[in-house]
């Protein structure tokens, strides 16, 4: 989907890692959630709370998923899944654009 419809923007950013990853959320009508954000270059670690859907829109990342042990590299056009409760690594190879949706 390029485009979202009918949606509220939360004003204040998600700003994390002295600012190299930052996110809007944003709230549909149906209460649903995602966050729209951007990835400098890093290493990074993040926890879950919920599941969690990452759609990678641009750049180049390396992602070390909860209970492996392999690194998986993903790209423009791919995504990945975060189980709820677990926490997961990035290396960050260059400027990435995500959309994050969160599951149950």
């Amino acid at each position: 989907m390029e485009n979202f419809q009918n949606v509220s923007i939360v004003k204040k950013a998600n700003i994390y890692f002295d600012g190299n990853v930052t996110s809007r959320t944003i709230i549909f009508a149906d209460g649903e959630k995602k966050t729209l954000g951007i990835m400098m270059p890093g290493e990074y670690e993040f926890g879950t709370g919920a599941k969690e859907l990452m759609e990678i829109t641009a750049g180049n990342l390396d992602v070390l998923l909860p209970n492996n042990t392999q690194w998986i590299t993903f790209t423009a056009g791919q995504s990945f899944e975060v189980p709820a409760n677990s926490s997961f690594k990035l290396v960050v190879r260059e400027v990435t654009d995500y959309c994050c949706s969160y599951g149950e």
